[in-house]
């Protein structure tokens, strides 16, 4: 990478570290937090305040990419930060669930993952976007791995009100990064072809990227309802959980190598189907440890936390640089859009599905529902046919 695509790439991931850091703060502790608010008795409003951020997200994440086409990334990007840095303050300054409710939504209405990958896209050449698009999901992991340290401790110190006030900082800080530090992105050009959103459904691998996108997030949220109440049948305190969590992902980022040499050897595909692969497996190896009756080795829940965050690193790269390869150029913000809608609908879909399996159905059915999607998914895949490397 050159040292402008460098800085492009580290820039743009910071951005969405910051941003997700201050999201990811507030789910570990959310719900327990919630209940001392008034109206929080209601587990149901609890959790539909919980949810609205990726509902407004999913509702605004296309029109904002549509618009970054139009208008340009950072000004969407800047814009969509402070929508979330607003939406983080009134949830910060809330005195009752109505208040977070308003929050929350305000912050999923600030829907800038399009415009911000998209950017990445205009700024950096085919040849090495995988890599940027990889540093934005390392960065992602890290923060979702350090959010499990800190946010117990954020939630004793400060409250929840704290950690919307930290997460309003967080937006803060964004913004300065968009405005000083991301280079400058390519002029726009008034000639520019205008292309309509609906050409989009044109192009069956996009669709087979969005389907996927759509069921990777489902099974990752629909799996996290139960993988903490089975790390504790280990014997690993709630606390402790970050002990487990932050070598695994580290350890997959280092494993993530055979990606890039992968993709420099023209088996793009192969490294995706072998991702989805993965995953796969270690829905099944969960299904066979909620099913023994036994207690469940804490090294194999290591080994499968490992496996599950190489799998989902790895489809996190390569899918969004896909998306940007195969996209018409006056579509790529469009396209992005349409794809973090996906994302963000499967966020939603996963934590309901998983909730309502694991009470009417137990850990057994949960695991049963995930590796059906995941089967799914392979068979919905195998007949992409990925766009080279150019540049």
């Amino acid at each position: 990478m050159t040292s402008q695509e460098l800085r492009a790439s580290g820039s743009l991931a910071l951005i969405f570290a910051l941003r997700m850091l201050g999201l990811f703060l507030v789910l570990p502790v959310f719900a327990l937090e919630a209940s001392k608010y008034p109206g929080g008795n209601d587990a149901a409003m609890v959790g539909l305040a919980m949810g609205l951020y990726g509902l407004t997200q999913a509702v605004f994440q296309l029109p904002l990419g549509i618009a970054s086409d139009r208008w340009g990334r950072k000004r969407i990007i800047v814009g969509g930060l402070a929508v979330f840095a607003i939406g983080s303050l009134v949830a910060a300054l809330a005195d009752s669930l109505t208040g977070l409710m308003v929050g929350r939504a305000l912050q999923g209405a600030g829907a800038v993952s399009a415009a911000v990958t998209a950017l990445i896209s205009d700024l950096t050449r085919d040849s090495v976007r995988t890599k940027a698009m990889a540093m934005v999901g390392g960065s992602i992991g890290l923060m979702f791995a350090l959010a499990l340290v800190l946010s117990p401790l954020l939630a004793a110190w400060v409250g929840l009100s704290g950690i919307f006030g930290l997460t309003f900082a967080l937006a803060l800080a964004g913004m300065a990064v968009v405005l000083w530090v991301v280079p400058a992105e390519p002029a726009q050009q008034s000639n520019a072809p205008r292309g309509r959103p609906a050409e989009l459904l044109q192009h069956k691998d996009l669709l087979r990227l969005n389907a996927g996108v759509f069921i990777l997030h489902t099974v990752q949220m629909a799996m996290w309802v139960a993988v903490p109440a089975l790390l504790v049948s280990a014997g690993l305190a709630k606390d402790g959980h970050w002990k487990l969590y932050l070598p695994a992902v580290v350890l997959s980022f280092v494993a993530m190598g055979g990606l890039f040499s992968m993709e420099r050897k023209g088996k793009l595909r192969a490294a995706l189907l072998g991702a989805i692969g993965l995953v796969l497996v270690v829905q099944i190896g969960l299904g066979a440890v909620a099913q023994a009756s036994s207690q469940p080795p804490l090294a194999l829940m290591g080994v499968l936390m490992f496996l599950f965050f190489v799998g989902f690193n790895v489809l996190e790269a390569s899918q969004p640089s896909l998306v940007s390869r195969m996209a018409p150029t006056h579509l790529r913000g469009a396209a992005l859009g349409a794809y973090n809608t996906l994302q963000s609908l499967g966020l939603f879909a996963g934590g309901f599905l998983g909730g309502v399996l694991a009470k009417w159905g137990g850990m057994p059915a949960l695991f049963t529902a995930t590796t059906v999607l995941m089967v799914l998914w392979l068979v919905l895949t195998w007949p992409l046919r990925p766009v080279g490397r150019h540049g």
